[in-house]
């Protein structure tokens, strides 16, 4: 039963790793499922089989490599652990799968918007907001959130260009530290900066705005942008 499922999971690997490399090759051509399959040494109802469609196939394949990304074991716990948490499942997921990482982190083009990246980013703002809703983000939660990706991507791609028995590991924790450094504060609401403020109203601003027309919530939302900032 083990082998079996074993197997699976090659298979599926298989399958995603041949689409991602179809369409990296095709620019903004079609894939065929045909091609997809005689990449990956299968056949179509194997394909089919784990994903339904290539649709289903191609949406997985942009999805691929989040699935450990930010969620840690604990979804009640603190915000800043689970980003940790985040950091490392995505540096460790990196090196296990360096090829399919590279194939779809490497792969940037200028002034062409990562999907990935942006899925990263999305996942991350979720926890940031609570941290930015009581005061203790120096910068706004979408502006963190980026910071952030980019900085977890870019360690990534460092570590698996290094050879792996001189990898330096503590790099990742190091750098984690440091971003999250200057992202948080570790002061409360009731002492934190003007910035800190500015972005804890900015965010409860999103989670309420009844008070104030949409004029005046233009202006509010830009004047705590320029004190966040």
């Amino acid at each position: 039963m083990a082998g079996r499922s074993s197997n699976a999971t090659s298979t599926r690997d298989r399958l995603l790793l041949a689409a991602g490399q179809l369409l990296h090759e095709a620019g903004d051509g079609p894939v065929s499922t045909r091609a997809i399959c005689e990449r990956a040494g299968v056949q179509a109802p194997t394909l089919y089989h784990h994903f339904g469609s290539k649709q289903g196939l191609l949406d997985a394949v942009v999805n691929y490599g989040f699935t450990q990304y930010v969620q840690a074991p604990d979804p009640d716990g603190d915000p800043v652990d689970r980003i940790r948490t985040g950091w490392d499942r995505h540096v460790e997921y990196g090196l296990a799968h360096p090829a399919f990482y590279v194939l779809l982190y490497g792969q940037i083009e200028p002034g062409v918007p990562c999907n990935l990246t942006s899925s990263a980013e999305a996942m991350l703002l979720e926890l940031f907001t609570p941290l930015a809703r009581d005061g203790r983000l120096r910068v706004e939660a979408a502006e963190a959130a980026r910071q952030f990706a980019a900085a977890n991507s870019g360690v990534t791609l460092s570590l698996i260009a290094q050879p792996e028995e001189s990898r330096d590991l503590m790099m990742s924790a190091q750098v984690r530290e440091s971003v999250l450094a200057g992202l948080l504060t570790d002061r409360p609401a009731e002492g934190s900066s003007v910035s800190a403020l500015a972005v804890a109203l900015s965010t409860a601003l999103e989670d309420d705005d009844r008070a104030l027309t949409p004029t005046e919530r233009l202006m509010l939302r830009e004047w705590l942008h320029r004190l966040a900032n």
